[in-house]
């Protein structure tokens, strides 16, 4: 994929997701075959009312007791892992024939996950496709750079 392919498919995500609450990008090496090029990403955006951190379960807030009072410990609370939207976004581009330069981008809600998740469903999807080169991952704050006219938005 091209720096001009790979910022025309992240500005067509981008018009499709919130781009202030993309988390991160993972896009997978595009594919050539038969005049037609095309390339598929996976994107975690944040979920509107999740807290921005990770946070305890429960409140930790701390009783006021006298010094004399025994004290119980508590098991921890667990830990909520954030979970983020996942989509998946798929660009279809004519190179050659009658339909040359034809442009076409899917973005489709497909779950939701924390992100450890979204990383380890991404790596298997590249083991299980035989696939060597790398998946690159973007962050939220490299995709709006990437996109400054959408940043400014």
């Amino acid at each position: 994929m091209t720096d001009e392919t790979r910022t025309r498919f992240l500005a067509a995500i981008a018009a499709q997701v919130p781009i202030e609450r993309i988390a991160e990008v993972h896009l997978f090496p595009a594919i050539r075959q038969g005049g037609m090029e095309s390339g598929v990403a996976v994107i975690a955006v944040e979920r509107v009312g999740e807290p921005t951190v990770d946070e305890p379960a429960a409140d930790e807030a701390v009783n006021e007791m006298p010094d004399d009072t025994p004290t119980v410990r508590l098991p921890d609370a667990p830990v909520v892992a954030r979970r983020y939207t996942v989509f998946s976004a798929r660009y279809r581009h004519t190179l050659k024939g009658p339909d040359r330069g034809k442009w076409e981008v899917s973005v489709t809600e497909e779950a939701d996950a924390p992100l450890l998740t979204v990383d380890a469903v991404v790596r298997g999807v590249q083991r299980r496709s035989g696939d060597a080169e790398e998946i690159v991952r973007l962050s939220g704050d490299e995709v709006r750079a990437a996109l400054p006219m959408a940043a400014a938005s």
